[in-house]
Parts: C-alpha cells; sequence; structure tokens
C-alpha cells in the first residue's frame, strides 16, 4: 500500500492546483526561455576538473551550498536553456540528482533509481539510462554515493510498507536492469523522503516508524541485512539524516531536532545525545550544520540549536525564524551568515546569527513573479546564486544576495511540463539537474530529468 506517500502527494497535488489566477506585479525579472533547447555541453569547462555533487543538499553537513561552481553566475544564469531531457518512469517526487564521475542519479514515483550521462546521449531528449533498478516500488528520497555504492530508500512493494536502504554498483550490474546488491531491512514502515547519509563506514536513514537506522555501509554478506543499532523518536521521520563530527541530527514528526552518536551506543537500540524542539513537526526538513550551529525547519519555524548541544538533555533554540505563520518548505540552505529555506511560494532569507530575540523575521523574500504556489524545493546556492523548484512546472533562480527592498525579484526562469517540482536543484559543472514530470506523456513514463545549460 502506498498510504503515507498518498497523503503528501495529495497535499503537493492540492498546493500545486491552488496556484493564483491573477498575476502579481513585475518586478523585471529577466526570463530565459526554456523551450529552446541547446546541444548537450561537455559537464565541466575545458581545464576545469568536474565537480561532484554526490548526495541531497551537496555536502556532508546538509548546507544546499555548492562552492566550487565558475560557469553559472548571476551575470550567465539568465541564460540557461533547455538542454536535454531524460526520460524516467513515473513521476519525479521530492528525489533530487546526484552527479558523479560523469553520471547522473535520480529516483521516481515507481520505485526506480535510473543513471544517465551527465552530458546526456547527445540529443535534446534522452530515453536510454546507462541502467536502471529493479522496481523498488516507490522511491521519494534521493540518492547518496560514496565509494562507488549508491545508496536510496524505499519501501518493499506495492502491497508492503516495510522499509529498505538499497545498496546498488554505481557503475551497473553490466545488464540495463539492475537488483540491488544488498538491502537494509528498515523497520515496518516506508522509507519518505529521508535520503541516506555515509559517515565512518555507516550506512544512516530515517523512516516512517519513526526510528533512526544505521548500517554497515559494506552490507553483511547476505541479501538482507539488518541494522547495527536504531534510535527512537517520538514521531514519524522523514527528515534525512546529517552527520557532522561524530553526531548524527535528524527532525521528528514530534516536533523535535535529535543528536545521536555517529558510532552508537554499544547497544541495538540508542538514546539521543540531546534533542529540542523545532516548533512543529519537521516533515522532510533536513539539519544544515554550519559554522558551529545546525538549522532545520517545521511547518512554520526555522529553528537554529547549537551543534554541541547545550550540557542537558533537552535545549532549547538558539533562534526561531518565522513569518505571518506562513508554512515552510524543504531544507534549509546556508551561505555566508545567511539561511535560504521556502516560505509558502516565496525563498525566506534569514540571519544565521539571529536578530538578538527569541524569533525573527526574514532580512528579505525571494518572489517569482506569475501564477503561485508552495516552494517544497529546498534552495541550492551556488556562485551568488539562489535557485529552488516552485510547484507552478517552474525552477527559479534569484541572486543570492540583498536587493533594496524586502521582496526581491527572480533573475531566470525554466519551465517543466509538470506542475510538481519538490526536487531540489542540482547545479554542478555549469549546469542545472532537477526532477519532475511531463503530464502530455502516459504516467509510466512521464517521470522527467530536466537539465539546463548555456547556449
Amino acid at each position: 500500500m502506498r498510504t503515507r506517500l498518498t497523503i503528501s502527494l495529495l497535499a503537493a497535488l492540492v498546493a500545486a492546483t491552488l496556484t493564483a489566477t491573477a498575476t502579481a506585479a513585475p518586478r523585471s525579472p529577466v526570463l530565459a526561455t526554456p523551450q529552446e533547447r541547446t546541444p548537450a555541453a561537455r559537464s565541466a569547462p575545458a581545464g576545469a576538473d568536474p565537480t561532484n555533487w554526490p548526495q541531497f543538499r551537496f555536502d556532508q553537513a546538509r548546507t544546499g551550498f555548492q562552492p566550487h561552481e565558475k560557469v553559472l553566475s548571476k551575470s550567465t544564469a539568465p541564460r540557461l536553456q533547455l538542454s536535454w531531457q531524460g526520460q524516467l518512469g513515473d513521476l519525479v517526487f521530492s528525489s533530487s540528482p546526484a552527479v558523479v564521475d560523469g553520471v547522473v542519479y535520480i529516483g521516481s514515483l515507481d520505485g526506480r533509481l535510473w543513471a544517465y550521462p551527465a552530458d546526456g546521449c547527445g540529443q535534446d531528449f534522452c530515453s536510454t539510462p546507462l541502467w536502471s533498478s529493479t522496481s523498488l516500488s516507490q522511491i521519494v528520497d534521493s540518492p547518496t554515493l560514496k565509494k562507488g555504492i549508491v545508496y536510496v530508500g524505499s519501501q518493499t512493494s506495492p502491497t508492503s510498507n516495510d522499509g529498505k536502504l538499497n545498496a546498488f554498483a554505481a557503475s551497473g550490474c553490466g545488464q540495463s536492469v539492475c537488483a540491488p546488491l544488498w538491502q537494509g531491512k528498515a523497520g515496518p514502515e516506508s522509507i519518505l523522503n529521508s535520503s541516506p547519509a555515509v559517515a565512518g563506514g555507516i550506512v544512516f536513514v530515517g523512516a516512517f516508524d519513526g526510528k533512526l537506522y544505521a548500517f554497515a555501509a559494506t552490507g553483511c554478506g547476505k541479501a538482507k541485512c539488518d541494522p547495527l543499532w536504531t534510535a527512537s523518536t517520538g514521531g514519524s521521520i522523514e527528515s534525512s539524516p546529517t552527520v557532522v563530527n561524530g553526531v548524527v541530527y535528524i527532525g521528528s514528526d514530534d516536533g523535535n531536532l535529535y543528536a545521536f552518536p555517529a558510532q552508537g551506543c554499544g547497544q541495538i537500540a540508542c538514546d539521543p545525545l540531546w534533542s529540542g524542539p523545532i516548533g512543529g513537526p519537521a516533515f522532510d526538513s533536513s539539519p544544515a550544520v554550519a559554522n558551529g550551529d545546525v538549522f532545520i525547519g517545521s511547518d512554520h519555524f526555522l529553528a537554529a540549536f547549537p551543534a554541541g548541544g547545550c550540557g542537558h538533555t533537552t535545549c532549547d533554540p538558539l533562534w526561531r525564524g518565522t513569518h505571518q505563520q506562513d508554512f515552510l518548505g524543504g531544507s534549509p540552505a546556508v551561505f555566508k551568515d545567511r539561511v535560504y529555506i521556502g516560505l509558502e511560494s516565496e525563498v525566506g532569507v534569514f540571519d544565521a546569527n539571529g536578530c538578538g530575540f527569541p524569533t525573527c523575521g526574514p532580512m528579505w523574500v525571494d518572489f517569482g513573479s506569475g501564477a503561485q504556489a508552495i516552494v517544497a524545493s529546498s534552495p541550492t546556492v551556488a556562485n551568488g546564486v539562489v535557485y529552488a523548484g516552485r510547484n507552478t512546472a517552474q525552477v527559479l533562480a534569484w541572486k543570492a544576495g540583498p536587493c533594496r527592498q524586502f521582496q526581491c525579484p527572480q533573475i531566470w526562469s525554466g519551465a517543466t511540463n509538470d506542475s510538481i517540482v519538490n526536487s531540489s536543484p542540482t547545479v554542478v559543472n555549469g549546469k542545472l539537474y532537477v526532477g519532475s514530470s511531463d503530464n502530455h506523456f502516459p504516467e509510466d513514463v512521464s517521470g522527467r530529468l530536466y537539465v539546463f545549460a548555456l547556449p
């Protein structure tokens, strides 16, 4: 059964369809024409070493900040055009691309993991992947690559919600369709949105049963592996674990951020080092660690905690960010003492150091013109530009800095052919990769990897 996913999917579909019929006053955004397609370009500029994007939010700390981008910038991003599309199975829901060693990986709602050449196939439409996985029933999290292995979470089958962590050889299996090398048994509920993290030879992932699972990264020598240890929270988990300095941080729908020892506790079940109230359920918001602090979102609040805790088992946040009880979406990005996070149909930008009060409003918001819908896509920051998907069949870009007014206009907009764009943009080697769908095609072949590049 897909009961758990259906609830989330319905919410996203409602948010996508409840777009404003009136358009906001234009603020002179620079719009590209994404329908104009360019030939596939090299994955990195000549003379440059390609950058890998191995996991959700780019780095181990899940900051959403990619520091190596040299091609796309505030001056060049407005010229982005659709370069090519990769045909997948069903809709891409929440899964965000990973790009490693010239290959792009992404999951689709029908439970298949896909691998395409990062440069495409030399055409504007690619329908033959390097390889894809056997059906894992559903994938709504993002792949993680480490030491030649791709890890992704799923459920067991259309009739079983049991969670599974799946490990594949990144190079495939010599066939067009590949089965997992091994699977980790992750409880009686699906892995929803929680993308694996790998650190210290251990793979961590959260499941909807409210537990964090830790597996040996190399498996157990069998087809199905038990976890090394688990840890419980008070609610379901859709948040992705973040591992920094020997601590695993993860959000729970009980409204708390949890910190666990990454090496476990010597027992099969571990207690947290500490926890702290975010202000509401974390949903799929994942912790970002930067400058000694941990940032995570909830339904209405962004919360900041000291990464080292407070010396007690329960820690209050350093500060919380909110704006008129707007809903927050996705995971925060942290760049230059600023925190970027979806805020209803905009991206809110908060001071990472707070405001001197317990509750802070945004410094400014990034606004996209036209019809409005939720920004459930986690923002990406690269070379002075912020990118995020919006459920109006768009990917948007803004300057990362202020604009001398509270509401800052977009500098670019790229189009998909489906309103749901809650995949987070992967910006690397002069290209933007994002998952969505093409609703002009049958459902089982509607999933799309969209790749934008300069002409």
